[in-house]
């Protein structure tokens, strides 16, 4: 199928809010050790939080497939553009020493619960202004 360049943006939405879905179902039925977020988990629950306040997940979509580029810790502050341009949807969580994984995961879904959200939203939006 071939999309012209109105239709493009709705479906890169779509995509987006599909693979984010994909991702929340791994992280609801998976052990924490067998998803992508295994390394977001383990920088959010063993870190120092006097000293990092937040850990974001870069996700990007490939192949319709949402993939956990990176993990990175943040004191305080906000990354910089080339990194937040380079991904297509950042997931962050509070740092909490010792958090249990059943509250990571309740968390995470959460989330990610809002980043579809947005995602269709937005879909919905780039179709109404074609």
């Amino acid at each position: 199928m071939i999309l012209d360049d109105s239709e493009r943006p709705a479906a890169e939405y779509e995509a987006l809010a599909d693979a984010l879905e994909a991702l929340r179902e791994e992280v609801a039925t998976e052990q924490l050790r067998d998803s992508q977020l295994e390394g977001l988990f383990d920088e959010a629950t063993t870190s120092n939080p006097n000293i990092w306040n937040t850990v974001t997940a870069f996700i990007d979509v490939e192949d319709g497939e949402a993939v956990v580029t990176e993990e990175s810790k943040l004191a305080q502050g906000s990354w910089a553009p080339e990194i937040v341009d380079g991904c297509d949807a950042m997931l962050t969580v509070d740092i909490t020493y010792g958090q249990m994984p059943d509250e990571f995961k309740y968390t995470v879904t959460k989330k990610l619960d809002e980043k579809i959200e947005q995602a269709r939203a937005e879909a919905e939006r780039a179709r109404d202004e074609s």
